[in-house]
């Protein structure tokens, strides 16, 4: 009976034993996370393209501001892109934040976009990036606005 007695309390506190790290510590954690997610995209955009890096990154119920109008859901999205091959956005990350409970975060920073236009000259646009991110099922982050 005595071997039994040891067994269950060694089970029990054997799984009940669960790591609580600072909730400070997690944060930092999950923040770094996001950085690093928000600069992969970032490459994939300049390496792949922006349709494969945005389709990529994108939850499935993602949303788009693009001028003026709502692009909704990764199809939408995929409808939007159906051209957008090129490799001339980059972006860098300057700050990030994640909720206490680390399933919501957003980014922002400043990008630039250089492409040629009709006429053959190549332009360049820069403006600042606010992008907000979701924690998925598997861990990973998708971004839900951008």
């Amino acid at each position: 009976m005595k071997s039994y007695v040891i067994i269950l309390v060694s089970i029990c506190f054997l799984s009940c034993k669960n790591e609580v790290k600072d909730p400070t510590a997690l944060i930092a954690i999950w923040k770094n996370e996001l950085l690093e997610t928000e600069r992969q995209f970032s490459a994939m955009a300049q390496k792949e393209g922006m349709r494969t890096a945005f389709l990529n990154f994108a939850a499935d119920e993602a949303v788009l501001l693009r001028n003026d109008s709502l692009i909704k859901g990764r199809p939408g999205i995929a409808y939007y892109m159906k051209n957008a091959n090129s490799k001339g956005l980059q972006w860098e990350p300057e700050f990030a934040d994640v909720s206490a409970s680390g399933d919501l975060g957003y980014t922002y920073g400043e990008y630039t976009y250089t492409y040629t236009d009709s006429t053959g000259t190549v332009q360049t646009a820069m403006g600042i990036f606010h992008t907000v991110w979701k924690r998925q099922a598997d861990n990973s982050w998708k971004f839900v606005w951008d």
